[in-house]
């Protein structure tokens, strides 16, 4: 077991590059896996080190790069500017300003980089610090290592240099340990180091993997142990992202490492479902297949997401059911309730506990108390509706009259019948009723009945009047 390291670090995360094989003016670091940038992945994989200072080398799309960046974290990450990218040791070098005085170690990863787990970053940094090592390098083995910077190491198994793959002898191509480009560093070495890199090299750039034999060579000279160490991890959780297949792939793994995390909290989530990072899950949530969680969704304790849901920024509470394929966004779900199926709950809806949202259903910046339901075909726009009110199938609330949206006020107890429409501002009162069929247009007191039909007329005969005079010529 390695011992924590409790010296003052700042951590510096690479995404200056432009990332032409992504074929997108998109930067590179700002593509999406599973609800977030990769940039905002590697972010949040540092901060549980508690570092002093995250510096965040940009360069391509600058201005786009630190624009999501703060939304996200606000002053929580600090800038370095990379004008021209000229190589890795390079954009270090524009970092260093930043670090503060107080920070004797430096991490260096990279924006592109979004499955490195915190455990291996807290391993370089812990077992850097309780060694004579000036760097700690994250290595892996891998079966085709071409494009990779290989690990070079002496007959002792210390690493004395990481030779890129361009500057490779054919013996050394041949090496499937790989460079996964993470460094823990002393500082004081970081800054004597990049001082010494130069760009004589097969690309004519300043490489930051030079440190590692500078680092051998001090050690050798010092009969000082091993200059570097390596931390090995997984290869596939450590490989940066260069197209839209590896985002793909990365987005799999991503997903995958959400999910089980949730279920080893103690929720059911089916193989197919799709949690994305910021999603919240309480404890005993079921989630079926196919179903889509997105944004700030939290779901409470022991409610089911059943087949094809999509949820968006919604607050579920306990022991909701959401029957399939229904559709909740930016909106509240309370204790015990039912939606679906195919209901869709859109922005600004709040749904009380135990009310019920039936078969296509549709609500927009519409309140249902208590108990309330509203179980088939309805559209209930810009609406309040009172406790235990009950909405019948066919029912419209017509809220917009071509020029403003207003609203519908269903008063506690109240009965809707079927097919009514509901013309906009009007207030049905406390267990009023309103007959199937009517057209609502003035304001209907308590405990009244409504009916706004059209008079009906039966003709007898009529049919066979009409079928007679067209059969004649």
């Amino acid at each position: 077991m390695s011992i924590p390291s409790t010296e003052p670090r700042t951590v510096i995360i690479l995404a200056a590059g432009q990332g032409t094989r992504m074929k997108s003016t998109l930067p590179k670091v700002l593509h999406r896996i599973a609800g977030a940038s990769l940039l905002v992945h590697a972010i949040q994989s540092v901060l549980p080190l508690s570092p002093e200072r995250i510096v965040v080398v940009v360069g391509h799309g600058r201005e786009q790069v630190e624009s999501e960046v703060r939304a996200r974290f606000g002053d929580l990450v600090t800038f370095a500017v990379q004008s021209q990218q000229r190589g890795t040791a390079d954009a270090v070098r524009a970092a260093i300003p930043m670090i503060p005085y107080s920070s004797t170690e430096v991490l260096i990863t990279y924006g592109d980089c979004p499955l490195v787990p915190t455990s291996l970053l807290k391993q370089l940094l812990d077992e850097r610090a309780q060694s004579v090592a000036r760097v700690s390098v994250a290595t892996a083995e891998i079966s085709d290592p071409t494009g990779y910077g290989r690990i070079v190491r002496d007959v002792r198994g210390h690493v004395t240099a990481i030779r890129e793959h361009k500057d490779c002898t054919p013996a050394e191509r041949e090496i499937t340990l790989i460079n996964a480009g993470l460094y823990a560093m002393d500082r004081a070495f970081l800054e004597r180091g990049l001082a010494a890199v130069s760009s004589d090299n097969a690309q004519g750039e300043f490489y930051l993997t030079d440190l590692v034999a500078m680092a051998a060579r001090e050690s050798e000279r010092a009969s000082a142990g091993a200059g570097c160490i390596e931390v090995r991890g997984r290869a596939n959780l450590l490989r940066g992202i260069n197209d839209r297949v590896e985002l793909a792939d990365a987005e799999v793994s991503m997903l995958e490492i959400i999910h089980d995390r949730w279920r080893r909290a103690g929720n059911t989530i089916a193989r197919g479902a799709r949690i994305e990072c910021d999603v919240v899950l309480e404890g005993d949530v079921t989630v079926a297949q196919g179903a889509v969680l997105r944004g700030k969704t939290v779901v409470r304790t022991g409610s089911v997401v059943d087949v094809g849901c999509i949820l968006e920024d919604a607050i579920v509470d306990v022991n909701v059911l959401l029957k399939p394929y229904s559709i909740v966004v930016q909106s509240e779900v309370g204790a015990r309730a039912q939606i679906g199926p195919f209901a869709h709950v859109r922005p600004a809806s709040v749904i009380g506990e135990d009310a019920h949202v039936g078969n296509f259903v549709e609500l927009k910046k519409t309140r249902m108390g208590r108990g309330a339901k509203a179980n088939h075909l309805a559209y209930l726009g810009d609406g309040v509706i009172g406790e235990r009110a009950n909405i019948g199938a066919g029912t419209i609330f017509c809220n917009y009259d071509g020029f403003q949206k207003h609203t519908t006020t269903i008063g506690e107890g109240a009965f809707v019948g079927s097919n009514s429409s509901l013309v906009a501002p009007v207030t049905i009162g406390d267990d009023a009723y309103v007959g199937s069929g009517s057209v609502v247009t003035r304001d209907v007191p308590s405990g009244a009945l409504a009916v706004g039909r059209a008079r009906q007329e039966i003709k007898e005969g009529y049919v066979a009047r009409i079928r007679a005079l067209k059969k004649k010529p």
